[in-house]
């Protein structure tokens, strides 16, 4: 049985820059922006965006004109838990999903574990707390043996007698892993981040959303510091 408590999304490309957003804008005067030096000593070669430019994005940001965020691209390869993807796939304005299917392949599944169990949250409809719940070692076992290993065996079991994955996958549980490629533009992984980023969030579903923020604050630091939420511009 392949089990993890480790996944995540993997930057695979991007396009543009802080300054193609600047470009888009600034086209509709007409107009073009370049990089400008920032005259360090030990890296003379290197650029930045002009401090009009930099303000120029914040101000995009700040009376919601996304469209220039959208000339800016990336491309992440992510590994989660089908609960994860699902709540992850809800996002898909500026978006495209291509996913593993289970349809056409047959290779032995793997299955999220968690690290710890949380307490429900008292203060909300949905969602957990801070607090570690001490599960009895019986419901652990239960866990790994009937949750995750009875479904295994019966799925192996189908396939074995000759049923097709598409209906054999029907008996996998929530927290098989799966994997997909998804692009997008800037602006829409910035939604995805502030949704997925807020305390209310999943925590399962915010490790993801860590990844692809921390992607956005490398790639484009001016237009996720203008456009991300305040406290998590800087994840860990």
């Amino acid at each position: 049985m392949k089990t993890t408590n480790e996944y995540g999304a993997t930057l695979l490309e991007t396009m543009g820059t802080d300054l193609s957003v600047v470009n888009a804008a600034r086209v509709s005067f007409d107009k073009e922006s370049d990089w400008v030096s920032d005259n360090d000593p030990v890296e003379p070669s290197h650029v930045v965006l002009s401090a009009r430019d930099q303000k120029l994005i914040h101000y995009l940001a700040k009376e919601g004109h996304w469209s220039p965020f959208a000339h800016a691209f990336l491309k992440f390869r992510v590994k989660a838990p089908i609960f994860v993807a699902r709540q992850l796939q809800k996002h898909q304005v500026g978006l495209s999903w291509n996913e593993v299917s289970r349809r056409y392949v047959d290779s032995e599944p793997e299955f999220y574990v968690p690290r710890e169990w949380r307490k429900k949250a008292e203060d909300k409809k949905q969602g957990s707390s801070d607090e570690v719940v001490s599960v009895d070692l019986t419901y652990e076992d239960m866990f790994l043996d009937a949750l995750i290993g009875v479904p295994l065996a019966n799925y192996n079991g189908l396939l074995e007698q000759g049923v097709c994955p598409e209906q054999a996958r029907m008996v996998l549980p929530q927290s098989t892993m799966t994997e997909w490629i998804w692009s997008g533009s800037l602006y829409a992984f910035s939604r995805v981040c502030k949704e997925r980023l807020h305390p209310s969030a999943q925590r399962e579903t915010r490790w993801v959303a860590e990844d692809i923020s921390q992607a956005l604050a490398t790639h484009f630091p001016v237009s996720w510091q203008a456009l991300g939420p305040k406290d998590s511009i800087n994840v860990s």
